[in-house]
């Protein structure tokens, strides 16, 4: 059996030319990085922008297990088989971050015969969006280091500097830091830390903004300190917004790939759902809209964390309506749901089934609450029996969900066919859109609302610290923003531990930021990290490149 990097490298892909030539790109609106990949301009998005928008379809699914979901497969999975019963159809999907790549996943680009290509340059570096918001990020840390070293003329108080470094790498030792040692000529001594790239405000800001002229007005409202008065102090107070623009002037292109079977992708920015919204940008969504038919999104991790913030941050922001949401389940996840470990997973277990279906049967419900037809897509295992698949097509029939089952995974888009069907009857089916909270509600009455509708909590709870910094962020008048709440995915709680549908629980709220460039109320629950950690047995471990640059271990 061939691993996803051999059947990526056994494809020959399109010269990316013929691809943008399916959504009526012309020559001159791309911008070229090699024969494959290619950026889309500023001209492409004006010319288009009168043009009729397609049905946006978003893929999301239950909470994520070991055992594996196939979001990210799904998404291009369905893309191929709605072009292959005819639909004129693009992808739009976020950018990997390097850090799982060489920690836990190995990749982000889809798997087996559903995958984008190139895989290899995908994953690694791509168009080098990551390193310019990284190096975004950065220059504006430093410059607030020199403003306080070359005589602070805004009294920046050194204990309350807000903004931390960013690293598109897991790494630990840096969470923690002390900066500016050596003497006065090095710095003022300071703790600091990092936050990995696709956590920082900077990638918020890049996949939310409309224009240059938006995301450049978004990088100056960044909050990054406050005065040894209580002044809140901007990132275009230090005349930071205009060079970090300048640093993202091609960062803010969406990117146009394609998938095995020939199908347009647009990828672009790649924040993680768990500590941030979740969702590629709205540039390249709004482009997919104004280029095809249907354009496929997805959201990370679980619809409890992507799905919900795409709703009530993205949708909320950009205006866009979504026509239908298709949720990802699998036998080996609801199992896993059940409290099989994933070494019993292979094995028929009806009872371990039935009672880890509840988490398909929450994230069904959610997802109709905020008024968009359901279509739950069965990601098929070649371990799945006849009897699991048959009680979730039951269970799926009784909540009164549409359902599919899925096999893009082993045979790509004809894998998907049932699907696509289902999806664009779906997506004819009225859809009657609307965020699960309204703007006009206090802060805490916002995150009481998704604690208690998405997630199932009796209530929240908040730290000393926490009600502190929420005092803060109203004075700014900042009270009126969606919450970007940063939980576990592996819950519908904020402890990792509860698996399938918790009940009588509270959520811990220990810290409130405002990402006030980027428009919304980050939320931290329970010990969710923002720089993670690399696992005992990284993927680096296993990821090599041959005497010919040929490189393996990608998956």
């Amino acid at each position: 059996m061939l691993t996803d990097i051999e059947i990526a490298q056994s494809t020959q892909p399109e010269p990316i030319v013929k691809i943008a030539e399916k959504l009526g790109i012309t020559f001159d609106e791309m911008e070229f990085y090699g024969k494959y990949k290619a950026k889309l301009t500023e001209e492409l998005i004006k010319r288009t922008s009168s043009n009729n928008d397609g049905k946006l379809i978003l893929v999301t699914a239950i909470n994520p297990t070991p055992a594996g979901e196939g979001k990210t497969t799904t998404s291009v999975g369905l893309g191929d088989a709605l072009s292959k019963i005819g639909k004129k159809t693009v992808i739009a999907l976020r950018e990997p971050s390097l850090g799982p790549v060489f920690g836990i996943k190995g990749g982000a680009a889809g798997g087996g015969y559903s995958q984008v290509i190139p895989m290899e340059d995908i994953n690694l570096h791509f168009t080098g969006d990551m390193h310019a918001i990284t190096s975004a990020n950065n220059l504006l840390c430093a410059m607030l280091d020199n403003h306080i070293q070359q005589g602070n003329s805004l009294k920046i108080d050194v204990k309350k500097i807000l903004i931390k470094r960013c690293l598109d790498m897991n790494d630990r030792e840096l969470r923690n830091i002390v900066a500016g040692l050596g003497g006065r000529v090095n710095g003022v001594p300071r703790e600091d830390g990092f936050i990995i790239t696709v956590a920082s405000e900077v990638m918020a800001i890049l996949c939310l903004a409309d224009s240059i002229d938006d995301l450049k007005e978004r990088l100056g409202n960044i909050l990054v300190a406050y005065s040894t008065e209580g002044t809140p102090i901007f990132a275009k107070d230090i005349k930071a917004n205009g060079a970090m623009a300048a640093l993202l002037k091609d960062a803010i292109k969406p990117n146009l790939v394609q998938t095995l079977e020939g199908t347009p992708a647009l990828m672009h920015g790649g924040p993680f759902a768990n500590i941030a919204h979740g969702c590629n940008s709205v540039r390249a969504t709004k482009l997919g809209l104004k280029l095809a038919d249907y354009c496929i999104t997805e959201a990370g991790f679980g619809s409890d964390l992507g799905a919900e913030k795409f709703f009530d941050i993205k949708c909320r922001k950009a205006g866009l309506k979504p026509s239908a949401v298709v949720v990802v389940a699998t036998v080996r996840a609801l199992k896993y749901n059940g409290g099989i470990p994933k070494s019993e997973l292979c094995v028929e277990n009806m009872d371990a089934l039935k009672k880890g279906i509840v988490n398909l049967g929450v994230h069904i419900n959610n997802m109709c609450k905020f008024g968009v037809p359901v279509v739950v897509a069965i990601n098929r295992f070649g371990t799945d029996t006849d009897a699991e698949l048959s009680y979730i097509e039951d269970y799926c029939k009784s909540m009164g969900a549409d359902f599919a089952l899925s096999e893009v995974f082993a045979k790509g888009g004809d894998g998907g066919t049932e699907l696509a069907e289902k999806v664009v009857a779906a997506a004819e089916k009225p859809s009657d859109f609307k965020p699960i909270y309204s703007d006009n509600l206090t802060i805490k009455e916002k995150i009481k609302t998704v604690a208690s509708e998405i997630y199932g909590a009796d209530g929240v709870v908040y730290t000393t610290a926490a009600d502190k910094a929420l005092a803060d962020i109203e004075k700014l008048g900042a009270g009126n923003l969606p919450v970007c709440i940063a939980k576990t995915q592996y819950s519908l709680s904020d402890n990792p531990e509860l698996l399938g549908k918790p009940e009588h629980f509270n959520i811990t709220v220990r810290d409130i930021r405002l990402s006030n460039g980027a428009g919304f109320v980050v939320v931290y629950t329970g010990d969710i990290m923002t720089m993670p950690g690399l696992p005992k047995s990284p993927s680096a471990e296993r990821i090599d490149i041959d005497s010919n640059g040929k490189i393996s271990g990608l998956f």
